[in-house]
């Protein structure tokens, strides 16, 4: 029978929005090919064409007479209340022509009145395929939503828009039952349909906001709602309407404004997607429009928050000096929304002004504001500033309302990153005692343990991991529970499934057998074998500008690169694991206990004799791989580094920069030279590509692993070397703050060393935190935003000893902050800003090496340019002082030749030129152009500039044709 195999047919499709599936199987017109097929004879034979208007299609099939006195005698039989024979004559019609859809609606009718109704449901959907009607499908949904049919139902839904679009109910009702059967898929159509024809209704938006987030789709999601408050701003500039009546305010549909909980969801969204911008955008601009304030742009121009800053005297310990013309603004700012500007501000960087946020938001009840702090301490947990985070955690904690594991483990790890391994093991303990299956906290308890060299508890407490693993072994899993489950198909046309959320695990495939690996480890071997020969060859080619090898050159070095990058084995999580091959030899295991037998092996050689253990660490050093794939490290290093350089010069900098800090990861280069060799490399690109501020952040790495090295600071020199870019690096904050803090860390060292502690896990020294004294919680209250977790040690001896501390006064770190405050135009801070141990930056400097002439340079640069301030009250005082440092600098300098005479000259005519001297300027400018005549190395010396400034004067004291002398003779090209 035909009708089964259309039944058949629409059962084996899965898909209910697969429409199309059922339009090819019902809407077929044989009856209109057919007329064409005999207006086509008539139209090329000439005979009987047809005149005038050509007629329209008919509304169903054309019937012929015997079907047409079949379905009469059927309705007649239905009449005369003979079911069975009505089927039995209505049967036949379909079995005749299929498309008859009044047979269809009488046996449905007949199968509606034997009490059959699941029989006559399907049979009147099948009539709705032939007329066509969006009444009668939403019929039709509404009674297989009420039988259970969903799939079923929301294919009716569909059939109801696709006829009548403007029926947005069935949308409605479609995207309602998606969610109950958790077809997240459908849902986001049906409401993203809806929004289409309502644009930037909140209500729909409201419904389509959790789907798109457990879809993660927060692009499209942020997009939305962007678009939404750019709408209600346009529609309403001033801000939402504030009714005075609150009847009026009642009538006000809901969903026409876009509220205070729209703008932190929209915040929310952008700092979730870390566009931090953004957020802080939405929240300063989003709560002016609702407080009505939309018209005060000015605030705009302010790239702080002290729109909303809130009173002097209530911003307590955090108190943020507000420079500029416009003053803050203390406008009201709710909690919530503070916090989300809180949390825009650290995770930008910008961590003092989030921190004042923050401690607004965290002088509230932890009990009402939970959450929030949470969220605060998880910022700063992100941003790695463990000393900020560990209190608000610790205020968690000690309350049971608040406190949970993941709390406590977070108060741990912070405990165990700022060096109080013993508090962060008591944690641990905490952890323990209250869920003693909690076989991660043990591990790292263990981990304290074997640093805090106390091998019999680490041990005890990995032989309990062991045996709780043993025994979760032996246990019989649970059977998987599917995604979706399969219902009774019943008299729905579609495989009706309840979804869940759990998915069904995909069968996983064949792994291959320890031969294949081989095989295939040494087919690798080989290609990369012959690439990196390859790449050899080509280098010398491709120095020397050869285009065709450069290109061929680029080819080989980025198939190795990207070869690296994609071995796991390379960039384990566990940094503290060298690399031992891509087959490493391992005993047979029948579960995976590496981590824990690798620890109790560990730590029973630590106990059984430590001889022995030097000796089998030494075995073990020794028996680490040093290649991967038949190259050295060293070579691969090498093709890296070359590599990132061709990429800077061809101008993809941020590739390069990606490729070398993805390889400052891997476990094969965990040693600090390997380490500090990526990052002098990210610095050669950085400086090349002008990005300074990556340069700082570098060596400002390299300055923290290498303490009281001087040689970190000259590299810092090096790298903003000169002009209007690195100097704004060289006077950023976060580099002066940097510097002051370990000019203050040397200055402890040397006067007071008893305050000094070692930090085992950073391994660097800090001041001590129970000293009591105001230097520490100065320290403390500018802790560096960016403060890294330190790498791997090379062994563990290197992790527990210290270094040693300096004996004597360092004269370039403090020349350094000195040179700082003099670029930033900071003359008295040069000078004489005094610090917490009244020590004084560049005259301190003169004082450790009073015959460096560079300090004596920069000595009288602050004295005179203290001297043109206004602030000024001693300028003469300052001008002598300033010239006789002067004079001490070219004392100092010509004692080491005659090469130096014309820089001690510019100097000098440079010093008269800015004290209005122009008589004894020009006499010390044209003395460093007769020595540069002389010598003829203009191009080596500060010739140029001599002749800029002296043109300069010329120019300012009429001497125009001596300013053109100049120009041709030096400042022509």
């Amino acid at each position: 029978m035909r009708y089964s195999r259309l039944v058949s047919n629409i059962r084996m499709t899965d898909d209910v929005s697969n429409a199309a599936m059922l339009h090819r199987e019902w809407d077929f017109n044989i009856a209109q090919q057919d007329a064409e097929f005999r207006d086509d004879l008539r139209e090329a034979s000439g005979i009987g064409k047809k005149k005038g208007r050509k007629r329209g299609r008919q509304h169903g099939p054309v019937l012929s007479h015997q079907v047409r006195a079949l379905i009469g005698e059927g309705n007649q039989a239905y009449v005369d209340e003979n079911i069975p024979e009505a089927i039995r004559i209505m049967q036949e019609v379909i079995r005749i022509e299929p498309r008859a859809s009044s047979a269809w609606s009488v046996i449905a009718q007949c199968y509606e009145d034997s009490n059959e109704p699941k029989k006559a449901l399907q049979l009147r959907i099948m009539a709705a395929h032939l007329r066509h009607d969006a009444d009668e499908w939403e019929r039709l949904a509404a009674q297989s939503r009420n039988l259970g049919y969903n799939q079923q139902a929301m294919y009716c839904f569909s059939k109801v828009y696709s006829l009548d679009p403007t029926n947005v109910d069935a949308l409605w009702d479609r995207a309602s039952l998606a969610k109950e059967i958790n077809d997240l898929r459908a849902a986001r159509h049906s409401l993203l349909a809806i929004l289409k024809r309502f644009p930037h209704d909140m209500t729909v938006l409201a419904e389509l906001r959790p789907i798109l987030i457990e879809v993660s789709d927060l692009p499209l999601c942020a997009s939305l709602y962007q678009a939404a408050l750019e709408h209600y701003q346009t529609v309403q500039p001033l801000g939402p309407v504030q009714h005075i009546d609150p009847s009026l305010a009642e009538q006000t549909p809901p969903n026409q404004t876009f509220g205070f909980i729209d703008l932190l969801v929209l915040a929310d969204l952008y700092n979730t997607m870390s566009e931090c911008d953004n957020a802080i955008q939405i929240i300063r601009k989003g709560c002016r429009w609702l407080q009505g304030r939309a018209s005060q742009r000015f605030w705009d121009g302010c790239v702080d928050d002290r729109e909303y800053d809130i009173p002097r005297e209530d911003m307590g310990n955090v108190i943020i000096e507000r420079s500029g013309d416009i003053q803050p603004g203390h406008y009201p700012l709710d909690v919530n929304a503070r916090h989300r500007l809180a949390i825009a501000r650290i995770k930008l960087g910008d961590v003092e002004e989030g921190k004042m946020h923050a401690s607004i938001v965290l002088a509230q009840d932890v009990l009402d504001y939970a959450a929030l702090f949470g969220e605060i301490a998880d910022s700063y947990f992100e941003r790695e500033m463990y000393a900020d985070a560990r209190p608000i955690y610790e205020v968690l904690g000690a309350d049971p309302a608040t406190s949970s594991l993941y709390v406590l483990l977070q108060v741990a790890v912070c405990r165990r990153m700022l060096g109080d391994l013993q508090e962060a093991a008591e944690v641990y303990k905490q952890v323990i005692d209250a869920d003693q299956t909690n076989n991660d906290a043990k591990m790292k308890l263990a981990e304290l343990y074997e640093i805090m060299d106390e091998p019999r508890k680490a041990l005890e407490l990995v032989y309990q991991v062991i045996d709780s693993r043993k025994r979760r072994t032996n246990q019989p899993e649970a059977t998987p529970t599917p995604g979706t489950v399969s219902q009774p198909q019943g008299a729905s046309l579609f495989e009706e499934k309840s979804r869940t959320k759990s998915k069904t695990p995909a069968p996983g495939k064949s792994r291959l057998s320890l031969a294949e690996l081989k095989a295939l480890e040494e087919q690798r071997e080989r290609e990369v074998i012959l690439g990196y020969t390859r790449a050899e060859d080509l280098w010398p080619r491709m120095l020397h500008g050869d285009a065709e090898a450069g290109r061929e050159w680029m080819i080989e070095a980025e198939k190795l690169v990207e070869m690296f990058r994609e071995t796991r084995n390379l960039f384990v999580t566990t940094r503290d694991y060298d690399f031992k091959g891509m087959l490493p030899k391992r005993r047979i295991q029948r579960r995976d206990d590496t981590e824990e037998d690798r620890m109790v092996s560990r730590l029973e050689l630590n106990e059984r004799d430590k001889h022995t253990r030097r000796a089998k660490d030494d075995g073990q050093a020794s028996e680490k791989v040093n290649s991967f794939r038949g190259v050295t490290f060293s070579s691969w290093l090498r093709v890296f580094m070359q590599y990132a350089f061709v990429l800077t010069k061809r101008g993809d900098y941020d590739q390069a920069e990606e490729i070398l800090r993805h390889i400052l990861l891997s476990n094969a280069y965990r040693d600090s030279n390997s380490q500090n060799t990526i990052r002098i490399a990210i610095i050669t690109c950085a400086v090349h590509a002008g990005k300074f501020p990556v340069a700082t952040e570098q060596c400002r790495k390299i300055i923290n692993t290498h303490q009281f090295n001087n040689e970190a600071f000259r590299l810092l020199l090096v790298s903003l070397a000169s002009g209007h870019r690195p100097t704004d690096s060289f006077v950023s904050s976060t580099l002066q703050k940097h510097t002051l803090r370990e000019l203050r860390l040397h200055d402890a060292a040397v006067k007071t060393p008893e305050l000094m502690k070692w930090n085992v896990v950073g391994r660097k020294y800090n001041l001590s935190s129970s000293s009591g004294k105001e230097e520490s919680s100065k320290v403390d209250e500018e802790a560096d935003e960016e403060t890294e977790i330190p790498g791997p040690p090379e062994n563990n001896a290197t992790e527990k000893t210290a270094i040693r501390m300096p004996t004597k006064n360092n004269p370039i770190i403090v020349a350094l902050y000195g040179q700082m405050s003099l670029a930033a135009k900071s003359y008295q801070s040069a000078i004489c800003k005094l610090v917490s141990l009244s020590r004084i930056y560049l005259l301190h400097a003169y004082d450790y090496c009073p015959e460096d002439p560079v300090v004596c340079l920069s000595l009288a640069i602050a004295s005179l340019g203290r001297a043109m301030q206004r602030q000024s009250d001693n300028r003469h005082h300052m001008i002598a002082q300033g010239m006789a440092f002067l004079s001490q600098y070219r004392t100092l300098r010509k004692s080491h030749g005659d090469e130096t005479l014309a820089e001690v000259d510019y100097n000098f005519g440079r010093a008269f030129h800015q004290l209005g001297l122009h008589t004894h300027a020009v006499t010390h400018y044209e003395r460093v152009l007769e020595i540069a005549e002389k010598r003829g190395s203009e191009h080596a010396s500060v010739a140029k500039e001599a002749a800029y400034n002296l043109s300069l004067i010329y120019v300012t004291t009429g001497a125009v044709p001596l300013a053109d002398g100049l120009y041709r003779r030096w400042l022509s090209v």
